[in-house]
């Protein structure tokens, strides 16, 4: 693992102040983002327990590793949003900031008085946004799920699977982080961009439903100009087609082939002595799987890392199926800091998964490890202009 050599240059949001009521993964992968980017943001959470995935497994010694990976850089402030007192000190902190950011279903914050048009009144120039399953208004806006339910009914799950046998649970969650975090981030930052225009911020409503649904770009097309109903292991690019697609390999590993253009195509089957392939690129029905057998066959010959060393001269988009443990130790990302390493008062030397956007003049920092639940809770309140008994008086009240 790196340290990340700490660096005099300015953050690209330095000064932005970002309220991050949410909990989970969608809404603290945000955040992440905008607090690498200079951002500073406030995680407030609920006095006992406080951010749900602090407990989730594994937990590295007394906090869980996904919320160790989701939350260097911010601040925690613990605050009783059901209390009178706590609804207080938000709309206090509202006052200054640029940013607020929940993920509560439809309805919750306006019954708290805290909706974007009570914020907004007290701070125009707030950018609120809300990431929810379904979105703010429609049939649906109520109905709770995770990221699998809002990719079954995106038309997204049955992209997942092989042939006949019905679609599967993807390993990722691409909802939560591509149709919510992403998505929220970049409203986030093209509202903050108008506000500057107009002087106002806005409400920034983000469905993960409606984010799945956006990424159907590609294989909607079939549906949409072409009638037909694309499931996994059925369509070219989602396991049909034997020259994008993944093998076994003699050592029970695997390799992943992705030769969609002709030339690289022609490459391949030059380079493993498969001439008479070449102009049947894209076999359809009985072609099609015993092309696929062939290079079944072909691959179960040798070890995966023969195949990878083979074949590199060839030039084409091909590389091994790694492991985690494989992938974070691979020279291209080693080189790229994508395994970086800081230290934490409770959890000692951790871990942190490095930053995906590289800038030349605004690079991202580690500022300061995940925090501990309500460790900033005194200096933020202090801020606020609390004293040591109010602060005490507030605790006694499990306000915060």
């Amino acid at each position: 693992m790196n340290a990340l050599t700490p660096t005099a240059a300015p953050l690209a949001l330095a000064g932005l102040k970002v309220l991050d009521l949410t909990r989970l993964l969608p809404g603290a992968f945000c955040s992440l983002m905008l607090a690498d980017l200079g951002a500073d943001v406030l995680k407030i959470e609920q006095p006992e327990g406080g951010d749900y995935n602090r407990t989730f497994p594994p937990l590295n010694r007394a906090e869980s590793g996904s919320f160790l990976l989701l939350n260097r850089n911010k601040k925690s402030l613990t605050l009783n949003l059901k209390a009178e007192e706590g609804r207080a000190i938000l709309l206090k902190l509202v006052e200054e900031a640029d940013v607020l950011l929940e993920g509560f279903r439809p309805g919750v914050m306006d019954r708290l008085g805290l909706g974007y048009e009570n914020l907004s009144a007290l701070n125009p120039r707030l950018v609120y946004c809300a990431i929810s399953g379904y979105g703010q208004d429609g049939p649906s806006r109520l109905k709770p799920g995770h990221d699998l339910n809002y990719l079954a009914e995106a038309g997204a799950l049955q992209l997942f699977g092989k042939a006949g046998e019905g679609p599967i649970v993807p390993g990722l969650s691409i909802a939560d982080v591509g149709g919510g975090s992403l998505m929220a981030s970049t409203g986030i930052l093209a509202a903050l961009l108008s506000r500057a225009t107009t002087g106002r911020g806005q409400f920034v409503d983000v469905s993960m439903h409606d984010g799945a649904i956006s990424w159907l770009a590609l294989h909607g097309a079939d549906h949409l100009f072409a009638g037909i109903e694309p499931k996994g292991g059925e369509r070219p690019f989602i396991g049909q087609a034997p020259c994008y697609n993944v093998y076994a390999c003699a050592d029970g590993k695997y390799v992943a082939l992705g030769l969609i253009e002709p030339h690289f195509w022609h490459r391949f089957c030059d380079a493993v002595g498969l001439p008479d392939l070449k102009d049947e690129q894209w076999p359809q029905d009985e072609r099609e799987v015993a092309q696929k057998q062939i290079l079944a066959d072909l691959f179960a010959q040798k070890p995966r890392d023969a195949w990878v060393a083979e074949l590199e001269p060839a030039d084409i988009p091909f590389g091994p199926v790694l492991s985690m443990e494989e992938a974070f130790a691979d020279p291209h990302a080693q080189h790229r800091q994508m395994l970086l390493s800081m230290e934490h008062a409770v959890e000692g030397t951790i871990p942190q998964i490095g930053f995906p956007v590289k800038y030349s003049g605004t690079p991202c920092t580690l500022r300061s490890p995940p925090p501990l639940l309500g460790e900033h809770t005194g200096a933020v309140l202090a801020g606020l202009g609390y004293g040591e008994d109010d602060i005490a008086a507030l605790k006694a009240g499990k306000v915060i």
